[in-house]
């Protein structure tokens, strides 16, 4: 695939594999129990791979993959959070996907669980970012359990964001968005205009295209 996409999507191509989704065009991504595989794994084989075509832009892509992502949209998130200015990106440190915060024995009478998940997370900030999308987020009680969850994780010390499909899709909100994010992880935004606004949009349109279907799904 290294010979027929382009960076961003390959990078997207290799987020899909090491995450617990499969991303389908006509209709909405489908869940797995598991990832196919790891960035550690892929990168032994396209080493190992000396002289196939597209092995240089193969192993370019793979320091930028992130594993454990749950869906499209939150790999989506994290790349343009994520990559580096050249990409389009706004060079924030990756965020872990899925992570797992227990709560301690000493505060479970302030929770309902043992344990909250966290969709993009920053452990050493505190910090943790929730993508609401129209498509899992709109069942009652799919809502209620979510804001037992935050307020669990803010009873811990966690910040906790919540992004809408709408702040993803608005170039301006999603600027203040990434902002916050920097402000919150100790990242001082340093890109240079307009080149790196050009740049952003270019990696906006290409990771986000065929979202909007997905989301109305």
């Amino acid at each position: 695939m290294a010979s027929k996409l382009s960076l961003a999507r390959l990078i997207q191509l290799g987020c899909e594999l090491c995450g617990t989704y499969v991303h389908v065009d006509s209709g909405p991504a489908v869940r797995r129990e598991a990832p196919l595989t790891s960035v550690a794994k892929l990168r032994a084989f396209v080493e190992s791979a000396e002289y196939a075509y597209g092995r240089t832009e193969a192993l370019r892509a793979l320091g930028f993959v992130m594993e454990n992502a749950a869906s499209p949209m939150e790999t989506v998130l994290a790349l343009l959070l994520c990559l580096p200015y050249r990409l389009g990106g706004y060079g924030i440190e990756k965020p872990q996907f899925n992570y797992r915060v227990d709560v301690p024995t000493h505060i479970r009478k302030l929770a309902d669980r043992r344990y909250c998940e966290c969709d993009l997370c920053w452990p050493g900030s505190n910090l943790a970012a929730e993508y609401d999308s129209a498509r899992y987020h709109l069942d009652p009680e799919r809502q209620e359990s979510d804001a037992r969850r935050r307020g669990t994780l803010v009873s811990l010390g966690f910040t906790v964001l919540t992004v809408s499909r709408k702040q993803v899709m608005d170039g301006g909100a999603f600027n203040r968005l990434a902002r916050q994010i920097a402000n919150l992880t100790g990242k001082r935004l340093r890109y240079v205009d307009p080149e790196f606004t050009r740049t952003r949009l270019a990696l906006r349109e290409e990771l986000l295209r065929g979202m909007l279907v997905e989301e109305e799904a």
